[in-house]
């Protein structure tokens, strides 16, 4: 197997591999670093983009950078290949998939003909040539459209996951949450818990309280609690209202192993949720979260770069025709992404690699407490991921998880989003709210000051509906 080679200022870098070469053309992260993979210093990083972009894309069908025989998503990736979708890039270098991706000729219909074709460590590469600009442009192009009780990803509108965790799975402390969520326009793409145990029990009792709220006030919209896939698989042989089955996965059968997950598994649980029919408006019915990291603090990464095995995750996605799928983005803390700027780079990586692939893809743009980050890094990535026409995002009430102990956007931090970008909410869940009086004119959330509570009856007496949100949880959760 021939290297890749490049001079730059008369010094000639080599590069004995495929995943070396990726791994060196990356930006800067600390789990690249971590794993002795990144780049030694900017002019080698340089010169690894140089040599890149002259790789041909067929490369990456002939030489896996995980052994085919060794991994089940390298399996995955190149079994179900489409060549035909893959023709008219074929003759492409990576490099010149670049400037095509940025060009007039690459427009909706275009792209969304050529996802079966691409492998993620093709978008994965082409990734690594492109400015951050150049991330939000072709993203932007790209429209993937799904549906459950709620049609995601329609132009001009921005869905959020309502994420009402409690730290003890109280249900009043759950209700609550939820409907200060509600009543700020949030939860059109999911609502979902966290839960803080993976008991059945625990898990049902969720369950049941979010399918009675989305029963009793007839709220197009869906609920997921984030158990692991078997609990699911258990529960819903059981009879429990589960509307889509959940599961982290990753880019390798490694890392997957590390989550107690197999193809096989996630093949089960999907048919499973397909049989029971909960849709109204379509057969959507998994939802996924990757991130980058996950692979690599598993010891599962087999040496290839965070980004790139984060990409792969997304074979692993497609594969199931899922609802929704979203990064966790700077969850996993600073030993694989170090701060705000690299977090923010790695979301809009992930953002575009996942919907160049076909995918509904939202965010968790999150930050841990020992992340060199803050509030204003969440506002510059969310107006970014606003701008490069993000499926969704994940909020929780005023930005703070006290259930996971880190920190994310907020309902209102949605609500600037849709304002300031002229973006709505998703069709179905924009008309529920209309139908309780909580859609002001200009499409934004009426204020409730002085007001009826629309879901409870109860009087308002905040300015937002907060302490009537408070002190109606309990009877929410009844």
């Amino acid at each position: 197997m021939s290297a890749y080679t490049s001079t730059l200022g008369g010094e000639r870098y080599r590069f004995d591999s495929l995943a070396r070469l990726l791994a060196a053309a990356s930006p800067e992260r600390s789990g690249d670093r971590l794993a002795g993979l990144a780049a030694q210093d900017a002019r080698q990083r340089v010169a690894a983009r140089w040599a890149l972009a002259e790789v041909p894309l067929t490369d990456f069908l002939t030489r896996p950078l995980i052994p085919y025989e060794d991994d089940d998503v390298t399996r995955l990736v190149l079994d179900t290949h489409d060549p035909a979708a893959f023709a008219p890039v074929a003759s492409m270098t990576v490099g010149e998939l670049r400037e095509w991706l940025l060009s007039e000729a690459a427009d909706a219909v275009t792209l969304a003909a050529l996802a079966p074709g691409l492998t993620p460590e093709m978008a994965a590469a082409v990734s690594k040539l492109m400015g951050n600009a150049d991330l939000v442009t072709v993203a932007r192009k790209v429209r993937v459209v799904t549906a459950f009780r709620s049609t995601i990803g329609l132009p001009g509108r921005l869905a959020t996951r309502l994420q009402p965790n409690h730290p003890t799975d109280d249900p009043a402390g759950v209700a609550a949450a939820l409907l200060d969520g509600l009543l700020l326009g949030s939860g059109d793409a999911v609502i979902g818990i966290n839960p803080a145990t993976d008991s059945p029990k625990a898990v049902r009792d969720l369950l049941e309280l979010l399918d009675g709220v989305i029963g009793r006030y007839a709220i197009p919209t869906q609920s997921c609690v984030l158990c692991h896939v078997t609990t699911s698989v258990d529960l819903m042989e059981r009879g429990a209202p589960v509307d889509l089955v959940f599961q982290s996965i990753a880019g390798t059968q490694a890392a997957n192993a590390s989550f107690g997950v197999t193809l096989g598994l996630l093949d089960e649980a999907y048919e499973a949720a397909l049989a029971l029919e909960r849709g109204t408006v379509g057969r959507n019915v998994m939802y996924f979260e990757t991130g980058q990291g996950s692979a690599l603090s598993a010891g599962a990464h087999h040496g290839v770069d965070q980004q790139t095995v984060e990409a792969r995750a997304y074979a692993v996605a497609r594969r199931y025709d899922p609802l929704l799928v979203n990064t966790v983005v700077g969850f996993i803390g600073p030993e694989y992404l170090y701060d705000g700027r690299q977090i923010l780079r790695a979301a809009l990586e992930d953002h575009f690699c996942g919907k160049l692939l076909g995918l509904p893809m939202g965010l968790d743009i999150c930050y841990t407490n020992h992340a060199d980050a803050d509030d204003d890094d969440i506002a510059t990535m969310l107006t970014m991921l606003g701008v490069a026409g993000a499926s969704f995002v994940i909020c929780t009430p005023g930005g703070d998880d006290i259930m996971l102990n880190y920190q994310s956007a907020s309902y209102h931090d949605a609500l600037y989003l849709r304002e300031v970008l002229g973006l709505r909410p998703a069709p179905e869940f924009e008309a529920w709210l209309d139908s309780i009086g909580l859609l002001d004119p200009r499409g934004g959330i009426r204020e409730l000051s002085g007001t009826t509570h629309p879901l409870t009856g109860i009087a308002t007496t905040g300015t937002d509906g907060h302490t009537a949100g408070r002190a109606t949880g309990r009877e929410l959760a009844a």
